[in-house]
């Protein structure tokens, strides 16, 4: 029983990581956050419901989405809801609840090559079809570090929907 209580207490004198992670999850009063936008985020569960308008009583839903981890770009915050656009470029609201930061990437356009390194000239890792979703966990320049079902690899950016074109993940 000691040691959790030592770790406990060595994990909350460290600023490193009580510090920045509380101020960039800060929630205001009015649901919005301090986050920037726009930015990317990720459905949450396997069922997210995207509306016409931020409410759920005055607002029919547009589309409900089936696809777990299904990267989204936050357009707007207004409230607990969030103006976000899907791959297709479908836009409408979506409470925040069914949204995570998890990073994901759409494969676009043919299939993919992904690579044991981020080179053209290393050796493939596998391939990828377009609308496989593929977590991000780096990305640096023109490549990306993702995975999928066990097998990770890199990917061009520009192959893949979900980041902005300098935007630095992880590392």
């Amino acid at each position: 029983m000691r040691f959790p209580v030592v770790l406990l207490a060595a994990l909350a004198a460290t600023p490193l990581l009580a510090g920045p992670l509380l101020a960039a999850t800060e929630e205001r009063p009015d649901g919005t956050t301090n986050l920037p936008v726009p930015r990317f985020v990720s459905t949450k569960s396997s069922k997210a419901y995207l509306r016409t308008g931020p409410d759920d009583a005055r607002f029919p839903i547009a589309w409900v989405y089936v696809r777990h981890g299904l990267p989204l770009e936050v357009l707007r915050e207004y409230g607990i809801w969030r103006l976000v656009r899907d791959p297709d470029g479908t836009s409408g609201w979506m409470n925040k609840s069914l949204l995570s930061g998890e990073r994901t990437g759409y494969v676009q356009g043919g299939i993919r090559t992904l690579y044991t390194s981020p080179d053209l000239q290393s050796r493939v890792a596998w391939r990828a079809e377009p609308g496989v979703i593929l977590t991000i966990t780096l990305c640096d320049g023109v490549w990306c570090r993702v995975s999928n079902g066990g097998r990770s690899g890199y990917i061009l950016r520009a192959q893949m929907w979900g980041t902005y074109p300098n935007e630095a993940i992880g590392g």
